[in-house]
């Protein structure tokens, strides 16, 4: 396997690194060593294979992180990947919180890579829930029959704007405060907005 080249124009996001510096040099080397093009998407480093997203480094308080943009079509011998919130569907991590830890485990990180890789190769696609599949709280449901125009822009909005709100409304345990997040995004919905626009 050719070595992936390294992108030069990265070079100063790992340069100003205080924290995981060492950690993301050798994640870095390891990604490059299997073969990928390295980019910088969604403000970190990402290791790309003929342009599909295999994996993304990013650092958190307690630990830095592998981020495998497919990984729940992976194997995991290893018991290793983490999915980072029940919401995500698709992408696992490894996570890490010592440069020693990395180097211990650096065969096993190239395996999962290398896995990753023939996972795009061979076309493989994660099959998505779908809006239909996830419950639509009865406070929204109540503002649709109320306002019939939200409902209407609601569903004029793209399928992860949707699932954004319906996993927004949805997290209160009270129903007081669901209706005060609905409340709140309604002006946004109305105007074609999604949560964080």
């Amino acid at each position: 396997m050719t070595k992936g080249e390294r992108n030069t124009k990265i070079d100063p996001y790992f340069n100003k690194l205080k924290k995981w510096k060492e950690e993301f040099g050798l994640l870095r080397e390891i990604a490059l060593d299997c073969g990928l093009t390295e980019d910088f998407k969604w403000m970190h480093p990402c290791y790309t294979f003929d342009d599909k997203n295999i994996v993304l480094i990013h650092g958190f308080k307690d630990y830095c992180a592998l981020l495998f943009h497919k990984g729940a079509l992976l194997k995991d011998p290893h018991g290793i990947l983490i999915q980072q919130t029940e919401n995500v569907q698709a992408a696992r991590q490894i996570r890490f919180t010592h440069a020693q830890e990395i180097d211990e485990m650096q065969l096993i990180v190239r395996a999962y890579i290398t896995e990753a890789i023939e996972v795009e190769k061979a076309g493989l696609q994660v099959n998505f829930k779908k809006n239909k599949d996830y419950t639509v709280p009865e406070e929204l449901e109540n503002k649709f029959e109320e306002m019939p125009s939200l409902k209407e822009a609601f569903e004029a909005l793209t399928p992860g704007r949707q699932r954004a709100y319906i996993l927004h409304f949805s997290a209160p345990k009270q129903a007081k405060t669901r209706e005060s997040r609905v409340e709140k995004y309604i002006p946004h919905i109305l105007n074609g907005k999604g949560l964080n626009d």
